[in-house]
């Protein structure tokens, strides 16, 4: 069966062969062991902390089949970004200026270099093996997140955002960077995400222009891809507006993906979840005819979710197979989150 659980220290070498098949782009799963060590250890002690509000913590989740033990994605919500460090965006705004003498009208994007996302809680580090793209577990994958934003509300700040990654030449060269990026920190696109994600955002503020960037004076490559999506992460995107997420106008600063929104209350999966207990837990063949539910165990020491037959009855009463409840590690009683 397939799960999802809290990452650990000894996924490292999983994560580092993930890290090697997402290539650049995704700078919070950088190629590098003590980045990842770092982030595990930070992942371990949020989900040990029992926080009350978002303090900057990291929830990392790996989607492991039980059938080999073996990492099969990844998932991650980090909570409170910008408290530690400085979360930049571009704020895409228009600006428009009109002449009486010239009876001309000019109307131009601008971009606006903001921490308008500061206390926000970010979903990202999306990735499934190519093997297990199939039977709903991309799904499972995506919408498992929300489930724990409906368990633990009180560790999450508004809104939720997602940075989805931005178009790339073949070469693997952002258009965006190398026309705007480049100009300022004299470094290649690869190269400034992996500074990024092991150094932190500090050379960012230091030497990123504060003043307004008008789009029109880019070059026509740099333009074109402003809030444009790679091909990659148009199925997670799919996937996200179907939850209720919209572009906001907001776009990385890197590669100029767009990022996308919600209101924790607005997002689908948080909608239409239920909680309640686990009546009974019955042999797996009893109840393999019943629809499909993305489950969670809501203990955060030893959170599971798990994707499964789940009965519910006219009664309200649930039933749940032996395989979904001993990963889970649930017993007749216990509450479950669950949903559709």
């Amino acid at each position: 069966m397939i799960f999802i659980r809290p990452a650990r220290k000894d996924d490292l070498d999983s994560l580092l062969a993930i890290s090697d098949a997402t290539g650049s782009g995704m700078s919070s799963m950088p190629s590098d062991a003590s980045s990842w060590m770092s982030k595990l250890a930070k992942s371990e002690e949020s989900f040990a902390k029992h926080a009350q509000k978002p303090e900057g913590e990291i929830y990392f989740m790996v989607m492991e089949d039980s059938d080999t033990d073996a990492v099969v994605g990844t998932t991650a919500i980090y909570a409170g970004v910008g408290l530690d460090q400085p979360f930049f965006s571009y704020k895409v705004s228009t600006l428009v200026s009109f002449s009486k003498e010239l009876n001309k009208k000019n109307q131009m994007d601008v971009l606006h270099l903001v921490n308008d996302f500061t206390g926000a809680t970010e979903i990202g580090s999306l990735f499934l093996d190519k093997d297990y793209r199939k039977d709903g577990n991309g799904r499972f994958l995506s919408r498992g997140r929300f489930l724990m934003l409906t368990d633990f509300p009180e560790k999450f700040g508004e809104p939720i955002i997602a940075e989805m990654r931005g178009q790339q030449d073949e070469e693997g060269h952002s258009p965006f960077w190398e026309h705007l990026g480049r100009k300022f920190f004299g470094l290649g696109f690869e190269n400034a995400d992996f500074m990024s994600a092991v150094k932190g955002n500090q050379f960012i503020a230091d030497l990123m222009p504060r003043h307004p960037i008008y789009a029109d004076l880019l070059p026509a490559a740099a333009r074109n891809v402003i809030g444009k999506p790679h091909a990659a992460s148009a199925p997670a995107l799919r996937l996200l507006e179907k939850e209720g997420f919209r572009n906001s106008g907001y776009v990385d600063i890197f590669d100029g993906g767009p990022t996308v929104q919600c209101q924790s209350q607005n997002i689908k999966t948080v909608r239409d979840a239920n909680t309640a207990p686990i009546s009974q837990i019955t042999a797996d063949d009893d109840i393999a005819s019943q629809p499909h539910h993305i489950i969670s165990n809501r203990a955060i020491d030893t959170y599971r979710l798990v994707c499964a037959p789940l009965k519910v009855t006219t009664k309200g009463d649930l039933i749940i197979g032996k395989t979904a409840a001993h990963i889970l590690d649930i017993s007749a009683g216990d509450l479950i989150s669950y949903v559709e």
